[in-house]
């Protein structure tokens, strides 16, 4: 986690110095900066239309270049960055051709979208039945274009699909509808207004839109207005001034007005007639037009910084970051989580299936945890208690906001979203450079599985799928710590009935193992193997002569007794019986498989050796032959214990688990579940004991 988070912010810090590095690029071949102011009357008539339909004035009438560079600087200052952006948006526009608009189908569809919603500006073309639209479809497409760009929606609504409807609202002819928030409180009430004019011309249209969504503005044209205005109300903390020498604002400042209403109020101050400068000059407002953004911090002059262009995304970006909403913190989580994620592609090393899978289950786990972590914090803002703790943390976040790296930032956000083709680019690049550094750093340390094909990943990850669905008791109790025997594990007994052997065989880790118990078969010579014995039966029988003859049951409790010395730490690897008293404690769990023909206790190994039993572990049954080769055991030959207590050779016994066996070749115990070691008792003991 902690390496996708320095990774990932090691990209955003090349995001920045690539930027930077366009920007020297950009002034080395121009001489230019973004920031830099670009004279109007320099321009061309058709780039200056372009500004002006970027910020949404009407220049119909307005017949000479004069008069059109006139309207642009009273409109707000020109940079190379918003021309720049202005030319491209209309060349975008051109190639991707007609905008997307809404085919309404009846009453209820028109309801939800555009009288319910209360979000947004809605043009709407009516068509009458049996009639022809108001405006042709290369006029509509246009008309679509122009207005899209302020977000404004667009929609169709043809009076025959729904005719009782437009009998209802009087709509018997052709004509525009157009739905416009009149509150400034969010989710206010929406009016309809019905296009009148004679003239059915683009420009027109567009001024009568722009003049009805400037009504919700408020306008201020008097000093003793703007006085009352820009004192502090905690109703409305946080406004934004445009002070201009126009007759209405301009259509992206009005379509900002509807997209934050409730959290930023929106001032329209028309300077045009005004002799009293001085109230002007005590709010530090030197020049005209301006736009001011009056927070309880102080006031932030909009358009002097970098990114800050006189547009609707350009501005919009600026207010979500000073007084941003919860739907906006969602989607900046859900970008940088998705992006973190997809780190995942990257930083894994192996297979190219294994890469892709890994990063499916990273993206939903992400994003699965997102989602849950955001349902208490939607909780905690609605109450009351934290609405203190709320506005400490917009004071923080205008603070911030406000700086000159923020503004930074902004610009290559909008720079980079307008441009995806070379984010995209980047983070491939990055993710490339990730991926090489990660094999180098590995390269020592690689492991098998990094170096499986995709057919074999995809081969064990269907193994590991059909274990955990078919066999969920042996694939999840790898290791169980229950101590208990066949007959006393009713769960192991019902998975035994549930799955047998003979036709599901249970996948398990193979790591248990490297857990088993091993050591190398020690034989000793005729004489020191006769020396072993004879002093193990002398302890012996000095033991049975200290013991009384008329307690059998004693007899037994102290063979009990031995037996539970080399069984104390059956929880743990075995112990080695070291000594003589150790071998004899561990004597009686003597195994006859290996030595069917002799009778010897000690099984003795072939050429006249003998075994020495002090290196075996305790509770491992004695034995002197392997019963999977069928060959005795030959000194220093490395051997191995499973749980049941039945050894073998090394090789042997690792050659049946890994062929999927996992149980002894004798008693069928599961090789990867302990077996607590309980003596048997004799029936001479019991009779004893009755």
């Amino acid at each position: 986690m902690w390496l996708k988070l320095f990774f990932l912010l090691l990209y955003f810090i090349v995001l920045f110095m690539l930027a930077r590095i366009f920007e020297a690029v950009v002034w080395y071949e121009t001489g230019m900066f973004a920031t830099q102011l670009v004279d109007p009357v320099t321009l061309s008539y058709k780039k200056l239309k372009t500004i002006l339909e970027c910020r949404g004035l009407g220049y119909s009438g307005l017949a000479e270049k004069k008069d059109v560079s006139e309207l642009v600087e009273k409109s707000g200052e020109l940079t190379q960055g918003e021309l720049y952006s202005a030319i491209k948006k209309e060349r975008e526009q051109t190639e991707a051709g007609d905008a997307s608009t809404t085919h309404f189908s009846g009453e209820m569809h028109f309801y939800e979208l555009v009288e319910d919603t209360k979000d947004g500006i809605w043009l709407v073309q009516v068509i009458a039945q049996d009639r022809e639209a108001l405006l042709s479809q290369s006029n509509w497409r246009k008309m679509v274009q122009k207005v899209s760009q302020f977000g404004i929606r667009t929609g169709t609504f043809n009076c025959s699909n729904d005719y009782r409807s437009c009998i209802k609202r009087g709509w018997q002819r052709s004509t525009l509808i157009m739905s416009v928030p009149q509150t400034s409180a969010s989710k206010g009430k929406v009016m309809l207004k019905e296009y009148n004019g004679r003239r059915i011309e683009t420009e027109h249209i567009f001024r009568w839109m722009t003049s009805h969504a400037a009504h919700r503005i408020k306008t201020l044209r008097r000093s003793e207005q703007l006085v009352e205005e820009w004192r502090s109300d905690p109703a409305h903390p946080v406004k934004m001034f445009l002070f201009a020498r126009l007759s209405q604002p301009p259509a992206f400042f009005s379509a900002l007005s509807v997209k934050f209403t409730g959290r930023i109020e929106f001032i329209f101050v028309d300077v045009r007639h005004w002799d009293n400068r001085s109230i002007l000059l005590e709010i530090d407002v030197t020049q005209s037009p301006a736009y001011i953004l009056k927070t309880p911090e102080g006031i932030y002059r909009y358009g002097n910084s970098t990114g800050e262009f006189l547009s609707l995304a350009a501005m919009d970006t600026f207010l979500r970051s000073i007084q941003p909403e919860v739907n906006d913190l969602f989607v900046l989580s859900l970008v940088l989580i998705n992006l973190l994620a997809w780190m995942d592609l990257f930083i894994t090393q192996g297979a190219t299936v294994k890469r892709f899978v890994v990063l499916i289950r990273t993206l939903g786990t992400y994003n699965s945890i997102l989602l849950v972590s955001w349902l208490p914090v939607l909780a905690l803002l609605q109450l009351p208690y934290l609405e203190t703790l709320y506005g400490y943390s917009l004071k923080l976040l205008r603070y911030a906001d406000t700086t000159t790296l923020a503004s930074l930032v902004r610009a290559d956000w909008t720079f980079y979203s307008s441009h995806p083709a070379l984010f995209l680019s980047t983070y491939l690049a990055h993710g490339l450079l990730v991926d090489y550094f990660e094999k180098k750093r590995r390269c020592g340390i690689r492991s098998q599985e990094d170096s499986t094909t995709n057919l074999e990943w995809l081969a064990s990850l269907w193994d590991w799928y059909t274990s955990y669905l078919l066999h969920p008791m042996a694939s999840l109790q790898q290791v169980p710590s229950d101590h208990s025997d066949w007959e006393d594990d009713p769960l192991f007994l019902l998975e035994r009935l549930a799955f047998p052997d003979l036709w599901l065989r249970p996948l398990v880790d193979m790591d248990y193992i490297k857990a088993l118990p091993t050591w190398r078969f020690r034989a000793v010579g005729e004489e020191s193997g006769r020396r072993l014995d004879e002093e193990m039966e002398s302890s012996h029988s000095d033991t049975e002569s200290r013991e009384p003859m008329d307690s059998p049951p004693h007899s037994g409790s102290s063979r009990r007794h031995r037996r539970s010395l080399c069984n104390q730490d059956s929880d743990t690897q075995p112990s080695v019986c070291n000594d003589v008293e150790a071998s004899r404690s561990c004597q009686p769990f003597c195994c006859r498989h290996g030595n069917r023909g002799s009778p010897s206790a000690n099984g003795a190994a072939k050429d006249g050796c003998l075994c020495d039993w002090s290196v075996w572990p305790c509770g491992v049954l004695q034995c002197s032959e392997c019963v999977v080769c069928l060959e005795n055991f030959v000194s220093e030959e490395l051997l191995m214990a499973l749980p049941c207590g039945h050894a073998f050779h090394q090789h042997c016994i690792a050659v049946w688990l890994a062929a999927g066996r996992h149980c002894c070749p004798v008693c069928r115990w599961p090789s990867y579940k302990k077996k607590q070691q309980r003596a048997a008792q004799s029936p001479a003991d019991n009779t004893l004991q009755a």
